[in-house]
């Protein structure tokens, strides 16, 4: 909870004072009495005193109060709304070592599966694009609102091959988003999803982009697939080898956090599903603040009623 004006909440330190005040009241009216009834007679003055149930209406009015208080400073939660605009640009690793299989059937089919389900679950008014990078990025699909589009761009991936160029991936995606129409002058909120297997190998330093990113308030949120165990067929002179392919995660964990937004790993074709399914909730609403001070309000004029209503009822007077 945040609030509007949180300087009026300084008035709470005046119900520790209230407090002060009513103990100090009742602490005289026990010795004006005590001065006027000899201590024998005290249980024939008042033969029956109410104890516990004098303070009740007291402190449901000093909470009241409190909470009137808060109310005051405006008070303010955060809400999640569905995204009426913005746009997207998915940015898959076409590279050699996408063949692998540790994630079954290979890293790049898991991944378009999983592109396939965030396409279904992202709010259609969401434009969607999509490009595919090895040593160089290719944009299959500039962001639309027509999904089926970057649907079919998926089924276009080219079979992998070659080196791992991030930064111009991310840099290519950027001017996507960048070319995007404005709405009242505004560009729509931007993302890009990054899925790759390890670090960039090819091209411009693919940290310096993501701070280009974030200068243009555009999140960066990767997923890195793969597992430690990968391993690809590769071709050396006449011969076919095994070669290893290791998911290397460091690197993609550092774009995300430069460039404000969010690093997932998966190991397997589930936990490319999840990662994928998670932001698409996340991009597809926005959090918003909506102030709740009538609630808070309320709750004290309904504390205030209760004050008055146990007041009346046991002693016979309001306060």
């Amino acid at each position: 909870m945040s609030f509007a004006d949180p300087l009026v909440l300084l008035g709470l330190l005046g119900i520790p004072v209230l407090v002060w005040w009513y103990a100090a009241q009742q602490r005289r009216r026990a010795r004006a009495a005590a001065a006027f009834v000899a201590p024998a007679l005290t249980p024939s003055v008042s033969p029956r005193r109410p104890r516990w149930r004098r303070h009740v209406p007291m402190l449901a009015f000093l909470l009241a109060i409190a909470i009137l208080i808060v109310a005051a400073a405006r008070p303010q939660r955060s809400v999640a709304k569905p995204v009426t605009d913005g746009a997207i640009v998915l940015a898959d690793d076409a590279s050699s070592s996408m063949q692998a299989t540790d994630v079954a059937p290979s890293r790049l089919r898991a991944a378009q599966r999983a592109a396939r389900r965030f396409l279904a679950d992202v709010p259609s008014t969401v434009q969607v694009g999509l490009i595919e990078f090895a040593r160089t990025p290719t944009v299959l699909q500039s962001p639309t609102r027509d999904h089926a589009l970057t649907e079919a761009a998926l089924a276009r991936l080219p079979r992998t091959g070659g080196g791992t160029a991030v930064g111009e991936a991310i840099q290519t995606a950027m001017r996507e988003l960048m070319s995007v129409p404005r709405v009242a002058g505004r560009r729509p909120p931007s993302a890009i999803v990054l899925i790759s297997d390890g670090a960039s190998n090819v091209g411009i330093g693919p940290l310096g982009a993501a701070r280009q990113a974030a200068a243009h308030h555009i999140p960066i949120y990767t997923i890195s697939v793969g597992t430690p165990n990968g391993t690809i067929q590769i071709k050396r002179g006449s011969q076919t080898v095994t070669a290893p392919v290791p998911v290397s995660r460091e690197q993609l964990s550092e774009i995300a956090r430069v460039s404000g937004g969010r690093a997932f790993k998966a190991s397997d074709a589930a936990g490319v599903s999840a990662a994928y399914q998670h932001l698409a909730a996340r991009l597809g609403t926005k959090h918003s603040k909506e102030e709740i001070t009538a609630s808070v309000a309320g709750g004290a004029l309904l504390l205030l009623m209760l004050g008055s209503v146990l007041s009346l009822r046991w002693f016979g007077r309001l306060v």
